[in-house]
């Protein structure tokens, strides 16, 4: 029924109070590899690595505020917020790195247009990267990995999402025509090929919402799983109610520091996230399902809307932060990538990303102060807290002999989440590791993990350890 679990695992040193047999540390086996090319070389201890500052900007609906804006306005802008927060030199950056899903076709690599835009010396190296919902946490984990291994120092990463203006492109035979007719030698060779064009050649070709690889939408993976775990839709109703109330009570206690103005065009500030609309639970409990009808669960009320924004964190190492004046907010610790069978499992990346970097980090749940994960869907989330606290599920598809348990409710995102926030494909990772950072600091916990799902069965987990106030 499922592909065997693919992972992608990196580890950074752990710096903690912790037992001798949960202190692992990388640097003796990078010391091993370089002797091992190059017995001259010298070897560079491992670095910490820290996460800075985090910044965003408001997010909102698509097609409301920043409807005739461009992606590299919003990245501009949560770039240029984050020099401002930090009073950042920015000549001290050495790489930039941005996470994008649906890319802008005349701004490509977004970090670079971006950054310049932002005012960053062109002499900075900049690339986007895409991995669906957790582009920006690979775009942060790129940058870590840059840190540890000593190429780097200070690299600003993020993400950005603008769903108000997609590429639409012409019917695939349009566009062979098109391309046929350019090369044309002569009047009549042009004309046999307009000849050839019909009505159907008239038809639009819009970014896929489906699986590439099932056809399906993710609305009816959410179903599927929902009833899989037997997820209820008033459970998945009063989840995403709960989302929307705490992120509403964040946003009134002025806990959601991240959010930065953006001025508009014309003088106006955007100041809030447009997403957050609390709705009574009967009102709720009358949306009629999205994607299964008539007996699917998953509504438009439980499942996360397209939206506009972009996010930017300032990633260093230990060192750099300190002697620039930094004082940082939580360290970077492991974090792992995995994959699965992206027709039954598609959301379930949050579960075996989860039970993989607790097990290489030596640590349990009941370790974990702060929870932040991707709500994509209520379904999606209830469906993985059930997963992690399933007996025979760890047993069937992770290979453990009892339950990784799930987080306790009162710990999972208590300032609201994707479904509330909003969620631009490829800025919500680093809002989640920015979340998860100012609520350790805010709760004074130790240990925060942060975990999402993407399209293609894929996932993503990391630890963050907060830094010594």
């Amino acid at each position: 029924m499922v592909s065997a679990l693919g992972q992608a695992i990196y580890r950074f040193p752990l710096k903690c109070s912790w037992d001798a047999a949960r202190h692992l540390s990388s640097t003796q086996n990078l010391q091993a590899q370089s002797v091992a090319i190059k017995k001259s070389s010298a070897v560079t201890q491992a670095k910490n690595v820290v996460l800075v500052e985090g910044v965003r900007t408001p997010f909102l609906l698509s097609g409301t505020d920043y409807v005739d804006l461009m992606s590299h306005d919003l990245a501009r802008v949560a770039m240029q917020g984050l020099l401002t927060q930090t009073s950042l030199p920015k000549e001290i950056v050495d790489y930039i790195i941005y996470g994008t899903v649906v890319q802008e076709v005349k701004t490509s690599n977004i970090a670079r247009e971006a950054a310049l835009g932002a005012g960053f010396p062109d002499r900075i190296p900049a690339h986007t990267v895409t991995m669906a919902c957790i582009s920006s946490n690979q775009a942060v984990t790129t940058a870590a990995g840059l840190i540890v291994t000593g190429q780097c120092d200070t690299v600003v990463a993020g993400g950005v999402e603008f769903m108000s203006d997609i590429p639409i492109r012409l019917s695939r035979q349009m566009r062979q025509m098109l391309l046929s007719l350019n090369k044309a030698k002569s009047m009549n060779g042009a004309l046999s090929l307009l000849r050839k064009v019909s009505p159907c050649y008239l038809a639009l070709d819009f970014p896929a919402l489906a699986e590439f690889s099932t056809s399906e939408l993710m609305g009816h993976s959410a179903d599927r799983l929902a009833a899989a775990f037997q997820v209820s839709r008033l459970e998945q109703d009063e989840f995403a109610l709960r989302s929307h109330t705490l992120a509403k009570k964040a946003q009134e206690d002025g806990l959601l520091t991240d959010v930065i103005p953006f001025k508009m065009p014309g003088g106006r500030i955007v100041t809030k996230d447009n997403c957050i609309r609390p709705s009574p639970l009967e009102q709720m409990g009358k949306i009629k399902p999205a994607f299964i009808w008539p007996h699917g669960t998953v509504t438009a009320g439980t499942s996360s809307v397209l939206t506009d924004g972009a996010s930017a964190v300032l990633i260093m190492s230990e060192e750099k932060a300190l002697a620039f004046g930094f004082k940082p907010k939580v360290y970077l610790r492991d974090f792992v990538y995995v994959s699965q069978d992206p027709k039954d499992q598609l959301l379930l990346g949050p579960t075996y990303g989860t039970s993989k970097v607790l097990e290489i980090s030596g640590l349990t749940i009941a370790d974990i102060d702060v929870f932040e994960f991707h709500e994509a869907f209520a379904a999606q989330v209830l469906a993985n807290m059930k997963a992690l606290d399933s007996d025979w599920f760890v047993q069937t598809y992770l290979g453990k002999q009892s339950k990784v348990g799930a987080p306790p409710l009162e710990k999972v995102n208590k300032w609201g989440g994707s479904l509330s926030l909003g969620h631009p494909f490829g800025a919500t990772g680093s809002r989640l590791l920015t979340m998860a950072a100012h609520r350790l600091q805010k709760e004074g916990g130790q240990f925060a993990l942060v975990a999402a799902c993407a399209a293609g069965g894929l996932g993503h987990a990391i630890i963050l350890e907060a830094y010594p106030q």
